[in-house]
């Protein structure tokens, strides 16, 4: 699956569009994380625990979004964009969402040589 944060897949062209399609996950840190966080936010830096739970986070986002891509005939999806937000200040929801579209080489384009 192609995935591109421009409304277009350089080289292709989008012969359908699928529509809009969004992959969402909520997670909460446990208490041990969030008290290690804490501590560490005391002396100042990066949280590696939130990074790392962010991270994991957004790359779940980004397969359910491709699963419901794939669900509705897409083998793409472009201007793919992230959003999040705080729930209940203590679970973080991250939404990766985009355009499913069908592309398929452009033969007029030029192509990358091999």
């Amino acid at each position: 699956m192609i995935i591109a944060t421009t409304p277009y897949v350089a080289g292709h062209r989008v012969i359908e569009t699928k529509g809009q399609v969004f992959g969402l996950v909520v997670r909460s840190r446990g208490l041990g994380g969030n008290l290690m966080a804490g501590l560490r936010s005391i002396a100042g830096g990066e949280i590696h625990e939130y990074t790392s739970l962010l991270e994991d986070t957004r790359r779940q986002a980004i397969d359910r979004m491709v699963q419901n891509a794939t669900l509705v005939g897409g083998n793409a999806v472009i201007s793919m964009r992230f959003d999040s937000s705080e729930l209940a200040g203590t679970m973080s929801e991250i939404v990766a969402y985009g355009t499913a579209v069908v592309v398929e080489p452009d033969a007029g384009a030029a192509q990358p040589h091999e």
